[in-house]
């Protein structure tokens, strides 16, 4: 039985990726026509990495930055959701071994503003590290989101 792979392992696993595809009659429901980019985890990491103290970034600016880098339509929505959430928890570990202090991950909402419950530490976490660096969570039935975040979302 093959060991489980790290955060770590899977962040710098590129698998082929980036690939850049023809969206198909299947996806063009959703998506519409043209092309899409499966980004390599590497990628959504790096925009995430690079989101300034006091600045957001939603999913949905980053799957923006990568089309336009990759000369795409859109990028491809699942993929670069899980891979920050990868980036997230690769971020943790390369930071609980020591080798460098990480990315701030926080700063990286869903495509509304709320917090994502998936990244490491949860909600609680998230929200903590966003008050500390002066922004406002609100609570609005079960989920929580950076108050007014349109006004911080950083320029990619």
């Amino acid at each position: 039985m093959a060991a489980k792979k790290t955060w770590k392992e899977k962040l710098y696993n590129s698998n082929g990726l980036p690939k850049v595809q023809v969206i198909d009659e299947n996806m063009s429901q959703r998506w519409g026509t043209g092309t899409f980019v499966i980004p390599a985890p590497l990628e959504v990491y790096e925009i995430m990495k690079s989101v300034p103290e006091g600045r957001l970034v939603t999913i949905n600016e980053i799957r923006q930055s990568l089309a336009k880098k990759h000369g795409t339509t859109i990028s491809c929505p699942l993929t670069t959701g899980i891979f920050a959430w990868v980036s997230a928890n690769a971020s943790e570990e390369i930071k609980a071994n020591g080798e460098d202090e990480g990315i701030p991950y926080w700063r990286t909402l869903k495509s509304d503003g709320s917090l994502n419950e998936k990244y490491p530490g949860g909600i609680e976490q998230q929200k903590f590290y966003l008050e500390t660096e002066g922004h406002k969570v609100i609570q609005k039935g079960k989920k929580y989101f950076v108050e007014n975040f349109k006004k911080c979302l950083a320029q990619l």
